[in-house]
């Protein structure tokens, strides 16, 4: 922090001044400026972060368990007779999942975020809100995926700490990203949740536009547009065995 940089200036003003015969007894004062959250209220950040982190974890069990739950109680079998395609299932219940949840954000950020811990929102709500299903098309894909997989929910539950738990925990929602060694940043570039907790923080506490954040969109779009296809082979494989 900024008592470390402190303590590295003044030690090596102290060297420099035995070097050259000086004295010392002015020390350089390290003056810290906030640009963003000058109170530095940690219950914006965590306010944030919480949403983020369940946005992640509904929209992944909510699209799992419409699947899960149809092959459990046998409506499955329903919508197969119907004259629809796979990748029509997919995309409705893509679009009915993400849509409840899309609205649920835009009513926790006026509600909990500024109006309970009276965050205040520097950049574009509609901006922020088109990254926002951005993401969810990505995560609901997830979801649908791992609903492939499991036979039931409690494996479902099983699939989701073991894949999406370590996501958000390395995203950098949680600790910096910068933090991390090296390798795992770059690893943790092909994650959709990481371009996402990037641009929220941009947008909702530096009042970023389009300009700065497009390299997140265009990285969530792109990730989550292959995701999506894998998914959907996934999911004709699945539609194929159960017929």
């Amino acid at each position: 922090g900024s008592s470390t940089i402190q303590q590295i200036v003044s030690q090596q003003v102290g060297l420099y001044a035995q070097r050259v015969g000086v004295s010392s007894s002015q020390a350089v004062t390290v003056e810290t400026r906030l640009a963003f959250n000058q109170s530095l209220n940690s219950e914006w950040f965590s306010g944030t972060m919480a949403l983020i982190n369940n946005i992640t974890m509904l929209a992944i069990l909510l699209a799992g368990a419409a699947l899960v739950r149809e092959r459990e109680h046998g409506t499955l079998e329903h919508l197969l007779v119907m004259p629809v395609r796979p990748v029509e299932i997919m995309v409705s219940k893509l679009a009915a999942n993400g849509l409840v949840i899309l609205v649920m954000t835009l009513f926790a950020i006026v509600t909990v975020l500024v109006k309970v811990l009276g965050m205040h929102i520097t950049g574009s709500l509609t901006l922020y809100m088109a990254g926002v299903a951005l993401y969810l098309f990505f995560v609901t894909s997830f979801g649908l995926f791992l609903g492939t997989l499991a036979r039931s929910m409690p494996q479902l539950a099983l699939l989701f700490i073991l894949t999406a738990l370590p996501m958000n925990i390395l995203s950098g929602g949680f600790t910096p990203l910068e933090s991390q060694p090296q390798w795992l940043q770059n690893a943790m570039q092909v994650s959709p949740s990481t371009h996402f907790v990037a641009f929220s923080q941009a947008i909702l506490y530096r009042g970023a536009g389009f300009d700065v954040v497009w390299p997140q969109f265009t990285a969530t779009l792109g990730i989550g547009l292959i995701f999506f296809l894998f998914s959907l082979s996934r999911f004709r494989t699945f539609i194929a065995a159960q017929q």
